[in-house]
């Protein structure tokens, strides 16, 4: 962790070294020491913009989830519908490869419910809703689906980063056919909104 010039020493210029640690090192390295070491100032000197370890775990999370955000709103300009979907999804699995420390960081917040926080994720919640109206969802529906994209993409992601995908088969095609799936099953309204069958999920 080289130390960096102390000049134009500013909010986003310790978060984007913050992020440089935990893409390198992983967010456990992400200490208010190291941090103070890669600017080359004294610890004390970063209570002038958070709070201690948690203040920067909540601005690192904040950071992260706008930085995610740019890129999918980046990929969804000038597509529509289908494609729209599948680019904003293949954006996000592309942040978290590029920056597996800063996403990581995106689920360090030491309350997620707090209201910056929420905010952040707020555009990521409502750029989701807007490229899967194709589908005509509206309301808690389009909220229920993307729940679904979500956990399809965090899933995906988490177990990229893990090694998890062993199979020597292409990861986009993998992930490409995944969402296709998600959207052929909410495309159907009947089986997105009806009662579950007799029996549930306990049905073989």
């Amino acid at each position: 962790m080289s130390p960096r010039p102390k000049i134009g020493l500013d909010l986003t210029t310790i978060l984007d070294a913050a992020g440089e640690i935990a893409d390198q090192y992983g967010m456990q390295e992400v200490t208010l020491a190291n941090l103070a070491k890669k600017l080359g100032i004294r610890p004390p000197s970063l209570y002038n913009h958070f709070e201690g370890l948690p203040g920067l775990r909540k601005k690192l999370a904040i950071y992260g989830i706008e930085k995610i955000y740019e890129e999918m709103a980046d990929a969804a300009i000038g597509v529509s519908g289908t494609e729209a979907v599948l680019a904003i999804s293949k954006a996000y699995v592309n942040f978290s490869r590029k920056h597996p420390g800063i996403y990581e960081a995106t689920l360090f917040a030491p309350d997620p419910g707090d209201k910056e926080v929420q905010q952040a994720g707020a555009k990521i919640v409502d750029l989701s809703v807007r490229v899967l109206q194709v589908h005509h969802l509206e309301g808690d529906l389009a909220l229920h689906a993307v729940r679904g994209l979500r956990s399809i993409l965090h899933g995906f992601s988490s177990l990229e980063q893990r090694g998890g995908f062993k199979l020597s088969l292409d990861l986009d095609e993998s992930l490409m056919i995944i969402i296709k799936a998600f959207l052929a099953g909410i495309g159907g309204e009947q089986s997105f909104t009806g009662p579950i069958p007799n029996g549930g999920l306990n049905r073989s």
